[in-house]
């Protein structure tokens, strides 16, 4: 940090990452985040839909992280609620997977069944 205007921006970004995890929002968006998912390559993928998320300004949507989901030969693990909508678990997710799931499931609301537990290879 160099400036004063660089700390601002510092916090004017650590700001906005933080309201998306904000409650009260009607999409929820959970990554495990336990040992097993960040070995797996969790942390990347949640900055991805940390991302994705704010870039498209969906603001619905909470990203938030949670500890082991319990299967972690399928990590990293997404689930993905939505009102009056089955949860939607993904596994095996990767940055390039983010980017699909936010198009078509996040804003479109058509899940990628092929990134799912019961689809996913």
């Amino acid at each position: 940090m160099k400036s004063l205007e660089e700390l601002k921006k510092i916090r004017e970004e650590a700001k906005k990452n933080l309201e998306l995890r904000e409650t009260g929002k009607n999409v929820r968006v959970v990554v495990g985040m336990a040992t097993c998912g960040i070995s797996a390559g969790a942390r990347p993928v949640l900055q991805a839909f940390i991302d994705e998320v704010s870039k498209r300004n969906l603001t619905n949507v909470q990203v938030v992280q949670t500890g082991c989901i319990g299967m972690c030969a399928n990590e990293p693990i997404v689930e993905v609620t939505a009102p009056d909508q089955e949860k939607v678990t993904y596994i095996h997710m990767d940055v390039d997977k983010v980017k699909r799931v936010v198009a078509q499931h996040l804003v479109q609301g058509m899940a990628v069944k092929e990134y799912t537990i019961g689809h996913a290879e």
